[in-house]
């Protein structure tokens, strides 16, 4: 069947319910990446796979099109962790993933973190670590170095990636949230298979989590709280599906089952990229706060997911110890002094 013929059909099917199979799937993204969609196709196939809700083979499908037509960085994969969320949830909060990511790197994680310019005028993860004084325009083999020399490297999607161009206009005039959301975390270039992923929507951790597991990933915590935050939440409990040993479990946290306290969700929002990165370097210089408790939720949440605490509490600790030893504010350093003498690098 060819690209216009395949669209049309798998359109007609999700307006009448219709779920399209793995295969479908793969083959629809795969003529989106190739530029054979129209903006028309492309906004008409978001809009119904939203209004009718998309399932676990379908993401996976579209996961599996859009890393086979992205660059990769050739690394070893195993234990290698992303903090990538969906971004979505409409909280104006600062940039909790990148400092976990941070972090957890001081704690002895390897962390390809993957990420992308904010979409809505706040801060990205690009954005905030432009801010922070990282270079974030490393290519595949200068992103190979940087996490082999220091354990952490940044890949910045645009560059990874190019082929989305031809979803963003039909994305942008939506402007709702499209599955475009959940299959940025999905397609981490390195190949990491170990994540702490946020999710805008608590409906769909299960799925997601499945759709890890269909893509090979061997742990992974899918978290979304019940404020709407799309990370561990300070404010109040957070749902988490956690991919382990093979199986899909779902339950609730609470900050006191980390050794937190209870803060206000409005003592965690943050700004622009400059102001949010401040907040990152408080953090990471040890100033106790409650931006300092929502990271160190995270961070813990990273460690253990990469294997590195036998629990949540136990990886939380971790994390404080990696702060307030001053080997998180070093590994911030270490990244912006290693990506900044690859840019000098041909």
């Amino acid at each position: 069947m060819d690209a216009m013929r395949l669209l049309q059909s798998g359109i007609a099917g999700l307006i009448k319910g219709e779920n399209l199979t793995r295969a479908e799937a793969r083959g629809i993204m795969g003529a989106i990446m190739e530029g054979a969609a129209t903006p028309a196709q492309i906004g008409s196939l978001l809009t119904a796979l939203r209004i009718k809700g998309e399932t676990v083979e379908e993401i996976t499908g579209f996961a599996e099109a859009m890393r086979g037509f992205g660059t990769h960085v050739l690394t070893e994969s195993a234990r290698l962790l992303d903090t990538c969320g969906t971004g979505g949830s409409g909280i104006h909060k600062f940039n909790i993933s990148t400092a976990s990511a941070i972090i957890s790197s001081a704690a002895s994680v390897r962390v390809a973190k993957h990420g992308n310019r904010s979409a809505s005028g706040r801060a990205g993860s690009a954005d905030v670590l432009e801010a922070l004084g990282v270079n974030i325009h490393l290519n595949a083999e200068q992103a190979r170095q940087c996490l082999d020399s220091i354990g952490i490297c940044f890949l910045f999607a645009q560059i990874y990636h190019p082929s989305m161009k031809h979803a963003a206009g039909p994305r942008r005039e939506l402007g709702v949230r499209t599955v475009f959301n959940m299959l940025g975390p999905l397609t981490n270039p390195a190949g990491a298979d170990r994540q702490l992923l946020g999710i805008y929507d608590r409906n769909m951790t299960e799925t997601v989590a499945n759709v890890l597991k269909e893509l090979g990933s061997k742990r992974a915590m899918v978290v979304s709280s019940l404020d709407g935050l799309d990370e561990i939440s300070i404010s109040a409990p957070t749902l988490v599906s956690e991919l382990k040993d093979g199986r899909v479990t779902t339950y609730e946290i609470s900050p006191h089952d980390l050794g937190l306290s209870m803060h206000s969700l409005e003592a965690v929002m943050g700004g622009d990229a400059t102001e949010n990165a401040a907040i990152i370097t408080t953090v990471l210089e040890g100033v106790i706060n409650p931006y300092r408790d929502i990271v160190l939720a995270n961070a813990g949440a990273c460690i253990y997911v990469a294997g590195l605490a036998d629990t949540l509490s136990e990886g939380v600790e971790k994390a404080r110890t990696a702060v307030d030893s001053g080997l998180a504010l070093a590994k911030l350093d270490q990244l912006k002094a290693m990506t900044e003498e690859l840019s000098y690098v041909s």
